[in-house]
């Protein structure tokens, strides 16, 4: 698989959560799984997270990595923040140990993805 193809997955994915978030009956508790916390900011961020990764895949390949590079990066620091607060991200988005968690692994799948993973040969 490689960075394009990751990144329209990853982008629907990260999409449907978002918009699962805003359906009621699917976050009891307000919690998407009975697990991950969500509100509508948080909503709204995935909705445009997810958006910007399938925008990511429909062009170059290196602006699909610079994608996953700076997102990586991105959701890194939004790990350690939520590790160091425990509770939210400067009040604005709640968080809890698994939002921690996934977090952990979305920015290692990105980090991986932009920095990690060799280009691949556009075949004509």
């Amino acid at each position: 698989m490689n960075a394009k193809s990751t990144a329209m997955w990853v982008g629907l994915v990260i999409l449907v959560v978002g918009l699962v978030g805003f359906v009621p009956a699917l976050v009891p508790g307000g919690k998407v799984l009975g697990l991950f916390l969500v509100d509508p900011l948080h909503n709204i961020v995935h909705i445009l997270t997810g958006a910007l990764a399938i925008l990511a895949s429909r062009s170059s390949e290196s602006a699909t990595r610079t994608y996953f590079k700076v997102f990586g990066v991105v959701y890194a620091l939004v790990t350690v923040l939520g590790f160091m607060t425990g509770t939210g991200l400067f009040g604005l988005l709640p968080v809890n140990i698994f939002d921690n968690l996934l977090h952990v692994a979305i920015a290692a799948l990105y980090l991986y993805v932009g920095f990690g993973t060799k280009t691949t040969a556009v075949k004509a």
